[in-house]
This record gives structure tokens, C-alpha cells and sequence, in this order.
């Protein structure tokens, strides 16, 4: 799997590459959250979000579909007894319907060949009254045209699916029937878009 052999790696694009950003991104995820609310982070990665996240709610379900990158969470959250690891797959999460007051899902819509199934999960385990967070990349040139990133990214074997613009970010979960949609924005080399969405 392309996110096991690059788990080690990946990590030094988050740090430093595009460390600012996501630094600023982790804090505006956290600041949605309440110390009792028991919350699911799909897609954690190396637990960049996770860190963040954890000492801002009850509890925290940290999943990926990566055992290499579930690996990375575990090591870099060492200590916080509030976070559960568990290998999930964003497109057929395992587990009861309205489980979670927030649903976060980190930089990977834009990777996936259905990217509405995967709203839709995260919509069917959230709590009525819930938040969905999903932070993504986002492209500074119109839709279609890839930044540096984003090619290394392609030629790496990891192709975007999507190649949101902040425009075409708000709009694609406006077209899913979510309302009032929040976007908060990050520029820098490789920018974030922050989606924030009341469950439906």
C-alpha cells in the first residue's frame, strides 16, 4: 500500500514543507471540539491532527486504513489516554449509526473515487446535532491544474481525485445538501480549506 511505504516520509512534508499550515489547520479542527464530546478522526495519518484533537474532547477514535500510518499515530500520541487506535476504512466505517458527536476526516477526500460515499458514512455515524470537520488541500489555480504538490504527489502514485479550489470546496458539500457550510482557510505552500458541516 502507497501510504505504508511512505508513513516514515510523510511526516517531514507535514513538519516542515507545509508545517505552518498544518499547524494552523490541527488548532482550528480542535477548536470545534468539547471536552465531552466523544469524537472519530478518519484518515489520521501520522496523528498531526490527532495531537490536537485529543486534548480537546473525551474521547478520541483515531482510524486509518494504513497500518504503517496507524503505526506513526500511535508513537507520536505516546501517553494520551484518552485516544484509541483502530484500523478503519472511511468507506464502510464499522459501527452503529449516530456513535460520534464530531467527525473529522484529514486531507483526503481529494483522494478518493467516491468522495460522496464517504461524506455520507461520516454523516451516518455522526450524533444529530453533530459536526462533520474535513480539512483538504486545496488548489490556489483553477480547478484541474495541479500545484507542485500535488504533481509530486501524482507521480508518487497517490493521485488527487479532486482538485478543489476554495470556490469549488465550498460548493461541492453545498451540492451534497449541507447548509450553511463554514469554510476557514489557510494559505501557504501547500493551502487547507477547513469544511465544517451540521450533520444533516
Amino acid at each position: 500500500m502507497f501510504w505504508d511505504n511512505v508513513s516514515d516520509v510523510y511526516g517531514v512534508f507535514e513538519d516542515v514543507y507545509n508545517g505552518e499550515v498544518n499547524k494552523k489547520v490541527s488548532m482550528n479542527v480542535a477548536s470545534y471540539l468539547d471536552e465531552n464530546d466523544t469524537v472519530l478522526e478518519l484518515a489520521c495519518g501520522t496523528g498531526l491532527i490527532t495531537r490536537c484533537a485529543a486534548p480537546a474532547c473525551k474521547k478520541l477514535v483515531a482510524t486509518d486504513l494504513s497500518v504503517g500510518m496507524l503505526k506513526k499515530t500511535e508513537d507520536n500520541c505516546f501517553g494520551m489516554r484518552n485516544v484509541i487506535f483502530r484500523k478503519a476504512d472511511i468507506m464502510n466505517i464499522n459501527c452503529s449509526d449516530e456513535r460520534f458527536d464530531k467527525v473529522i476526516a484529514g486531507n483526503v477526500i481529494h483522494l478518493l473515487d467516491d468522495p460522496d460515499g464517504a461524506v455520507a458514512e461520516m454523516n451516518r455515524v455522526c450524533k444529530k446535532g453533530g459536526l462533520i470537520i474535513i480539512p483538504t488541500y486545496i488548489n490556489k489555480d483553477e480547478q484541474g491544474k495541479q500545484n507542485l504538490f500535488t504533481q509530486v504527489v501524482d507521480k508518487a502514485g497517490a493521485g488527487f481525485k479532486r482538485q478543489f479550489t476554495l470556490d469549488s470546496y465550498r460548493q461541492y458539500f453545498e451540492q451534497l445538501g449541507y447548509e450553511d457550510v463554514e469554510i476557514n482557510y489557510f494559505d501557504g505552500r501547500v493551502p487547507c480549506a477547513v469544511a465544517v458541516l451540521k450533520r444533516k
